[in-house]
């Protein structure tokens, strides 16, 4: 059978759930749109717009907000390159995740309350993401760019899959979140304590390559609502280094380790290694 194919399983723990446990639990809650006044970022002005609805370029309404820390580069691949990046994708096993998603981890293990890492079982990043990463630092934001770190996650309507506005780590991984978008176009949504009614809208068009960074990954959380995956959805993350993995930094070492694991391109995923 394949993965398309699969019956609905649920990963969700806690307080998360996805349409899948909701059913189970019977218990129905309403779809997540978002409260706040949406601003729409527009990545050719490098603003966001307090609009009515998301304008074209250059015909925004509204007064605009300052929005640093946004890097879009659209139609990043082409359709063929997109097709056959998937096929490699979903020849290897998901496993269940929280809200509905599944997930694919390239990676180390890490216990980040604990600030922990272990590379044992390490085997580094997927042998097709060695083009993506040559034409990755071709672009002047991404030209030093290292990934330590891949994670394919699975967002699909039919499990209601979302993930709630957070932080990524601080302490491993870096400056640069540098996510490609497959399948389908969904919204990246914005928040921040600082701007409590306010919430930036960015655009996360099928085929393109977002960075988030400086302002926008330290100051304000990112999110994408459940109502906002209206098709299968593969979003592509890559994680750099942190100032102490790096050199100079008090862990220098071990970030030197995981870079030569991590580049090397012939990594299997946790969940195939759980097969083998």
């Amino acid at each position: 059978m394949s993965q398309h194919a699969e019956q609905l399983q649920c990963g969700c723990k806690g307080i998360r759930s996805c349409l899948v446990c909701e059913k189970e639990r019977k218990i129905n809650l309403s779809i997540d749109k978002c409260s706040r006044k949406i601003h729409y970022f527009c990545d050719l002005c490098n603003k966001a717009f307090e609009e009515s609805k998301n304008e074209d370029h250059p015909n925004h309404q509204g007064k605009p907000l300052e929005f640093p820390g946004i890097f879009i580069q659209r139609d990043f691949l082409s359709l063929e390159e997109e097709s056959d990046i998937l096929k490699h994708i979903y020849q290897s096993p998901f496993v269940e995740s929280q809200s509905g998603r599944r997930k694919q981890d390239y990676g180390p293990k890490v216990n980040f309350k604990r600030k922990k890492v272990k590379s044992e079982l390490f085997t580094g990043l997927p042998n097709f993401s060695k083009p993506l990463y040559e034409r990755m630092t071709s672009i002047e934001i991404l030209k030093d760019f290292k990934p330590v770190e891949q994670c394919n996650l699975e967002y699909v309507p039919e499990r209601g899959a979302s993930i709630d506005p957070h932080y990524d780590d601080f302490w491993l991984w870096g400056e640069r979140l540098v996510t490609l978008n497959l399948g389908s176009d969904t919204v990246l949504c914005m928040t921040s304590s600082e701007c409590p009614d306010v919430s930036v809208h960015v655009p996360m068009c099928r085929r393109s390559l977002i960075v988030v960074y400086g302002p926008a990954r330290h100051t304000w959380m990112h999110g994408i609502h459940r109502c906002d995956i209206t098709d299968r959805r593969i979003a592509i993350t890559f994680r750099e280094l942190s100032a102490e993995f790096q050199p100079g930094g008090e862990k220098e070492e071990v970030g030197r380790n995981l870079l030569d694991i991590a580049l090397t391109f012939e990594g299997v995923s946790v969940g195939s290694m759980k097969e083998l």
